[in-house]
């Protein structure tokens, strides 16, 4: 119903799974994975956050695989009620909230905070070989172009999910003062267009720093019924 990317990171003959997504993707990316890598070679799943489109899968790729699924600390009890067998649950592992560094057979995977961006425990993911940060849901727009080309344009195709989705402005800039301290090519989010380039993906961390979404942009929402 919502279309959604799912990426793949594979270094040194492993890999990971990012946000693998919901039953209805399920058996044709487990289908199409055999081209890139083996699922048998997966050694983790990663879910930045507990939505469906997310993780309504999970329970399918931990029973055929002995890949280890990371998610927040405070998800792990909820993910468990997309029917994650009792058998697998060893495998479901947390993510503290400050993030953690993950070795996917040499690379180190940064696991870094974007808590209430949008969902209360929040993680994305920094390929520090690639340079690639994968950004979840920051940065979603449903668009059928595969790259931002024209940035200013692309903002009217992210500003209303942002400004509903996105809790805080202080949550927005937290996030911007910490990855301007990555080296980022590449911004590859959950929904939508891909921003390449540094000087493209400086203006979406400018972008993300100004927003004033959530509770700053619904202020006049809270009032009585008539």
């Amino acid at each position: 119903m919502v279309s959604a990317n799912q990426h793949l990171i594979i270094h040194n003959g492993r890999g990971m799974l990012l946000d693998p997504g919901g039953h209805k993707v399920y058996s044709k990316l487990f289908s199409a994975m055999p081209e890139f890598l083996p699922p048998s070679s997966l050694d983790y799943l990663f879910l930045s956050h507990q939505d469906p489109d997310i993780v309504a899968s999970i329970n399918g790729w931990l029973m055929v695989t002995d890949a280890e699924a990371y998610m927040s600390a405070i998800w792990r009890r909820f993910v468990a009620h997309f029917g994650v067998d009792g058998s697998v649950m060893d495998r479901m592992k947390t993510i503290p909230d400050e993030g953690m560094r993950l070795d996917l057979n040499g690379c180190e995977l940064l696991l870094i905070p974007a808590h209430f961006l949008h969902s209360a425990g929040n993680f994305h993911v920094y390929d520090p070989i690639a340079k690639i940060l994968y950004s979840g849901d920051l940065g979603a727009a449903l668009v059928d172009y595969r790259y931002v080309e024209d940035f200013d344009a692309h903002t009217e195709q992210m500003i209303g999910f942002h400004n509903r989705y996105m809790a805080s402005s202080t949550a927005c800039r937290l996030w911007a003062d910490m990855v301007r301290n990555l080296d980022i090519d590449i911004i590859a989010p959950q929904h939508g267009a891909i921003f390449r380039g540094k000087a493209m993906c400086n203006q979406f961390i400018d972008w993300v720093a100004a927003l004033e979404p959530g509770a700053e942009a619904m202020q006049e929402a809270f009032q009585l019924p008539a």
